[in-house]
């Protein structure tokens, strides 16, 4: 069963957790879903923003189903379903693209680290923020502890992932985690969107990439990206190519 929308409108991409009868928890299934969808819109050139939302009113994510994780032995626990989950939202955290997640509800555990991968969060008034892991005698898999201390200040994490708190949308805004938040977050993702559609793509793409070198999120990727953006425009990269295929010493001039 589809439970991870893509829906196209226009230049944007929009991708819809479709699981309300969990409140949108994550299964092994929709991981892959995901996966999937985040692949197609990275090379899909008339895409140029991404919003992430969810289904019904009761929540964004809760985050992973237990039933999908509860009976794996330790070594599939960490080999595959922390290892999996952390590489797609990974995948989603670096995708070329601007991304906004809109939390129509609660964000808990790994819902709220699939919010922390998007560029921008907009939040429903008196939505929440939490990691319960511990509550069920597990840790954050999925960059709850690392991506999480980028975006929030250290104390705040301490407070839901060690004392069992939930942090309040206004907190969230207070610090910077939320870039807005009102009763309808879904108008205040495409207020943004708007904006975003009428920039030049690839100087957004290389501005986010500028910046998430500068976070050293993907550090190393970025910088060979940015280089070899730079000389594949150059004359020598042109010249290289065609000494290569007509099996000549190629005559290189700098530019």
């Amino acid at each position: 069963m589809t439970a991870v929308h893509l829906i196209r409108q226009g230049k944007i991409a929009e991708l819809s957790l479709d699981n309300p009868a969990k409140m949108n928890a994550f299964t092994v299934d929709m991981l892959g879903q995901l996966a999937a969808h985040l692949d197609a819109i990275d090379r899909d050139t008339t895409i140029v923003a991404v919003m992430l939302t969810a289904t019904g009113d009761r929540a964004f994510c809760t985050g992973a189903d237990i039933n999908g994780w509860g009976d794996l032995t330790p070594a599939e626990f960490a080999r595959h379903w922390v290892r999996d989950g952390h590489r797609i939202f990974d995948r989603l955290a670096r995708i070329s693209k601007p991304t906004i997640a809109v939390l129509n509800g609660n964000a808990f555990g790994g819902g709220l680290e699939l919010a922390a991968a998007c560029d921008l969060r907009v939040m429903a008034t008196g939505a929440s923020l939490a990691l319960p892991e511990a509550g069920v005698g597990i840790v954050p898999g999925w960059s709850g502890t690392q991506r999480l201390m980028r975006l929030l200040p250290e104390a705040m994490v301490k407070e839901m992932a060690l004392f069992g708190a939930r942090i309040k949308s206004d907190r969230a805004l207070a610090c910077g985690f939320a870039a807005a938040v009102g009763d309808d977050p879904r108008s205040l993702a495409e207020a943004l969107l708007e904006r975003a559609v009428t920039l030049s793509p690839r100087a957004v793409e290389i501005s986010k990439s500028m910046i998430h070198a500068a976070q050293g999120e993907d550090r190393a990727a970025m910088v060979e990206a940015l280089g070899s953006a730079a000389i594949a425009a150059s004359d020598d990269r042109d010249e290289g190519v065609a000494a290569f295929r007509a099996k000549r010493k190629p005559d290189f001039s700098g530019k």
